[in-house]
């Protein structure tokens, strides 16, 4: 078969009739109990429950069955976990791989909620989590333990943006601890701007929330794995009850659809508002990874096919609560929200401290506050006026 373009696979994958059945797009299969007309079609669906028969439920249906088989085929994975949200599939894709007395390693500049489930989760349960610096490389072998049991990335890391190099920490993991789980939040990336399972990644988890549903209107996690960890992740997640309902899965897949031709306008909008920004006297530092200047901008320029739109810049100063009120307050097209991910734009902002209290073991380089954006779908130049009505506020 030959090779197909990302933008004909996005459009094409996990729409077989059986899917389908018919119609364009998979159909939405509702069901707890699936009824069987025999012994027999009971014994074969009870047989075949962990590879596409429909049997309960909670195993999935048609629906389930459309995403995960497009997921696999998206990032080039022997499964899909389906998950409510990204912190799920971020918590129970972890636990399905540690006991008590196993370590694990993660950059420290995780997402916050991956970091807690470290500290407040699997602390408890006897996990112990050393944390390294995003541009650790090929050092991190320095850190791997006898008890290693994962190694967790995020690239680019969680609000300042760090890319790793990524090949460097695998081959360095890999000849420390071969049968170490290595995983990545890969979420900035849709998972298909970086294809981690090529690069020796065994699991690759996105908070589908973001770029897969893409209209902020839906939580969804997903982990795509492997062959040698997939049969050990779907069964624990199984039976940890981690599902989705059909409707959410079928929102995820109809999103899919749009997402290459998404992920094209928020790059280009979003590395036209970063190169904009560079030029702003009231910014000290642009966090993007397509940016020469960003940290790691050599290894996403080799390892990574594209950006999507989210990013932060540092402004040099620090505002006070009141002018940070008077910034934030005014725009009229970035809206004051968590997540990110959809067709419209936001913005929120950190104190160097609040990141520093987020950052084990390592510090922010900067004093300035901090902004992240994500560029939306809106005309460009609409996004940069209204910037620069923000900065006018508190010039």
């Amino acid at each position: 078969m030959t090779k197909q373009h990302i933008e004909t696979t996005l459009v094409h994958a996990g729409r077989r009739k059986r899917y389908t059945q018919g119609s364009v797009n998979s159909v939405i299969q509702r069901a707890s109990s699936l009824v069987f007309d025999s012994v027999e079609e009971k014994k074969r669906a009870t047989k075949g429950r962990a590879s596409g028969e429909l049997f309960y439920g909670r195993r999935g249906t048609l629906t389930h069955f459309s995403l995960q088989e497009a997921m696999c085929e998206l990032e080039g994975g022997a499964g899909c976990a389906l998950f409510p949200c990204g912190a799920a599939a971020v918590a129970n894709t972890v636990l399905a791989f540690v006991e008590q007395g196993d370590h694990i390693l993660v950059t420290n500049s995780a997402y916050e909620p991956t970091q807690d489930l470290c500290t407040r989760i699997l602390a408890k349960l006897g996990v112990t989590t050393s944390w390294f610096d995003p541009m650790v490389g090929e050092n991190i072998a320095d850190l791997v333990q006898p008890n290693t049991r994962i190694v967790f990335l995020e690239s680019p890391g969680s609000i300042t943006m760090e890319v790793q190099d990524i090949p460097a920490i695998v081959r360095a993991v890999r000849s420390k601890a071969p049968d170490a789980i290595i995983m990545i939040d890969n979420t900035w990336s849709a998972g298909v701007l970086f294809k981690a399972l090529e690069f020796g990644i065994d699991i690759s988890i996105q908070a589908g929330t973001k770029y897969l549903v893409g209209h902020s209107d839906a939580m969804i996690g997903t982990a795509v794995a492997n062959e040698r960890c997939w049969e050990q992740l779907r069964e624990n997640a199984y039976l940890m009850g981690q599902m989705v309902d059909a409707d959410t899965a079928y929102v995820t897949s109809r999103g899919l659809r749009t997402l290459a031709v998404r992920l094209r306008q928020h790059q280009e909008s979003s590395i036209a508002v970063a190169q904009w920004l560079a030029e702003q006297p009231l910014v000290a530092r642009v966090n993007h990874p397509a940016l020469p200047q960003s940290p790691g901008h050599e290894f996403w320029k080799r390892d990574f096919l594209g950006c999507s739109g989210l990013f932060s810049f540092v402004l040099n100063k620090r505002l006070d609560d009141a002018a940070m009120a008077q910034f934030l307050d005014h725009f009229q097209h970035f809206s004051m929200a968590y997540s990110w991910g959809g067709f419209e734009s936001l913005i929120l902002a950190n104190q160097p401290e609040e990141l520093a209290a987020i950052r084990p073991g390592g510090q922010p380089d900067f004093n300035g506050t901090l902004v992240r954006l994500h560029i939306g779908l809106e005309n460009v130049e609409d996004l940069i006026a209204d910037l620069a009505a923000g900065f006018a506020r508190i010039a």
